[in-house]
């Protein structure tokens, strides 16, 4: 309620300064003569001026009076208390054929400014002379050419001799017959403001209830506008108040639990002194991105940016977006890779704790994820053979096997997923994204969870659901033989354009295919090519058993890719346990995954 209230004072406030501005004195570029009633620029309303009295404004600023006619002449000065206007042509030659606005005291509210009628206005015949011709009269230079001289006259004289007459001139000022390059003036008496600029401070308005159809009013009109803020002041200044104090307290409340972050944050890096990479100041993170010039991907927890450390070392650097989470991610990534060093894991060079700014500072890997050389949507012409899929395949297991077993502490990835496994200058893959990691010793089976974590189609049963069993380094075996029956059917296990009621689970083709002895070359041309996906899909199968208990550890995995192909047996089928429904391969059945009904757990 208070905002809206507040959207209404702003949008009063800018109405009444529109009213004001909008037929406020003004001039062509800020300089030329002042604009105002009874004249208007042409991108003002119409009651801003009178009818006929239109100007316009040239790209380089000059001034512009546009009569009703087809020839446009500048302004060279407004004398609004004698109503005369001062005109020049921009070719400075008034009395051209073309030049019809000659005729304009008889089609417009102006009249030609003279001191004497009967002696300044006169007619005048202009004569095509041939440039022998002996003539006493006045050459007209800018109308005469090489080839011929352009002569007036007026009626009451003879004609010229060996002249053919052009056309007629009709009651014009003599100086423009005889003073082409300089300007006229024209005067107006309709409408008649010069008694409300002779009062000092009063100016001329249209009004549409006056008989003359003119008003005078102060010029002080930001006397006005005071009066209708304190008016409009008084009545919402109340929700005004209690809007600042709203938001005060906001402002309060999201500082206080903003400092609460930053001191758990630097506590943790106080912890973790002995072992945390490089710290970099947020003007460090500026500079090494040349000021986030080059993007490079952006996900829910942050944009990464391209950056150099020097000529030679090229980094990522992601900026975590603050209005995620408190913290937690930035501590587990941190907190996570400082103890990480491993050819298969990606390695965090530094990060950035600058008040509320975090940023976190990784090797570059120039090849970009492995999700963009197996998905069917974004690989297209990116295409690596199949040795080349089993040594990633190998890495990326060899990675989780250290992660699960190489350090002082058990790591739980919870998002192996084709996106963040990063490829190298040689295509050696390096896991990265540990925001949702987790630590636990190594002779602990079990996780305690109290929400499930993941992307959806990479997760394990379990996490979702304790009825599968308890979470554990299995969830991370579940995520890689996900990865692996992907990188053998080169598409992606969710589709989100596709709607749940028609998604497909894609494993379970594969398991099908299999199980009836059917082809698994199409997927590949090469036989030896059919052996290594047979090979990658039977692990692959194998690492996503329902139940934890009836998939191998990570250790168990690497030594089934190190093997060949052709000693691996079929795994139990790991779908028949969940549902009545048995497919043919031809026919694939819903993904099971989206049935599942998310239980929480208890602590």
């Amino acid at each position: 309620m208070v905002i809206s209230y507040l959207f209404l004072f702003v949008a009063f406030i800018i109405d009444l300064g529109d009213a004001q501005n909008m037929c406020a004195e003004t001039r062509c570029g800020g300089h030329g003569p002042s604009i105002r009633f009874p004249f208007r620029l042409n991108n003002q309303p119409d009651d801003c001026g009178y009818s006929g009295f239109n100007l316009s404004c040239t790209d380089t600023n000059l001034t512009v009076l546009e009569l009703p006619i087809s020839v446009k002449l500048f302004v060279k000065q407004i004398d609004y208390k004698s109503q005369i206007i001062q005109l020049y042509d921009p070719h400075h030659c008034f009395p051209r054929p073309q030049l019809q606005w000659l005729k304009v005291s008889n089609s417009s509210r102006f009249r030609f400014q003279v001191h004497n009628p009967y002696n300044d206005l006169s007619d005048y015949a202009l004569f095509n002379c041939s440039p022998r011709s002996e003539n006493k009269y006045r050459l007209i230079s800018c109308l005469s050419g090489p080839t011929y001289q352009v002569y007036p006259a007026t009626y009451i004289t003879a004609s010229l001799i060996s002249c053919t007459k052009m056309y007629s001139l009709l009651s014009i000022p003599d100086a423009i017959i005889f003073h082409p390059d300089k300007f006229v003036q024209l005067n107006w008496s309709t409408p008649d403001c010069r008694y409300c600029e002779e009062i000092r401070g009063k100016r001329c308005v249209k009004s549409n209830s006056s008989e003359s159809g003119i008003q005078c009013i102060s010029t002080h009109t930001k006397g006005v506008l005071i009066l209708k803020l304190k008016i409009s002041g008084a009545i919402l200044g109340p929700f005004i108040i209690l809007l600042s104090v709203f938001a005060l307290y906001r402002f309060y409340i999201y500082d206080k639990v903003e400092k609460e972050h930053r001191a758990k944050i630097e506590k943790f890096l106080e912890d973790y002194r002995n072992f945390r990479p490089t710290r970099y100041s947020y003007a460090d993170v500026k500079r090494i991105t040349n000021q986030f010039a080059e993007k490079l991907g952006e996900g829910a927890y942050g944009i990464v940016f391209k950056g150099k450390l020097s000529n030679e070392i090229h980094v990522a650097v992601k900026i975590l977006n603050t209005s995620m989470g408190n913290g937690e991610e930035f501590i587990n990534e941190v907190g996570t890779m400082a103890r990480i060093h491993h050819v298969n894991v990606v390695r965090l060079v530094g990060f950035c704790a600058d008040g509320f700014r975090r940023a976190l500072v990784y090797e570059f890997l120039p090849n970009d994820s492995l999700e963009k050389f197996i998905s069917s949507t974004a690989a297209k012409n990116l295409i690596l053979n199949w040795n080349k899929l089993q040594d990633i395949a190998y890495g990326v297991a060899k990675g989780i096997e250290y992660l699960h077993q190489g350090c002082d502490q058990r790591i739980l990835h919870f998002d192996i997923k084709p996106h963040n496994v990063l490829l190298d200058q040689s295509f050696n893959p390096k896991i990265s994204d540990f925001g949702l990691a987790k630590l636990c010793s190594k002779d602990q089976s079990a996780v305690s969870m109290t929400t499930a974590r993941g992307t959806v189609g990479y997760i394990a049963p379990e996490v979702f659901s304790r009825n599968f069993g308890n979470v554990s380094a299995k969830a991370d075996v579940y995520s890689f033989g996900i990865l692996l029956l992907e990188i053998v059917g080169g598409r992606k296990n969710v589709d989100i354009t596709v709607e749940n009621t028609s998604e497909v689970y894609f494993p379970e083709w594969i398991y099908n295919l299999l199980e009836q002895k059917e082809d698994i070359r199409i997927f590949v041309e090469d036989d030896g090519d059919a052996k290594i996906a047979k090979k990658l899909a039977i692990v692959g199968l194998w690492c996503i058993q329902w139940h934890p208990m009836n998939r191998p550890s990570i250790k168990n995995v690497v030594q089934m890719l190190e093997g060949e192909g052709d000693k691996l047996t079929m795994p139990p089928n790991p779908f028949a346990s969940v549902g009545p429904i048995k497919s043919s391969a031809n026919i694939p059945t819903k993904r099971l995954n989206n049935e599942l009904e998310v239980i929480p757990e208890l602590e």
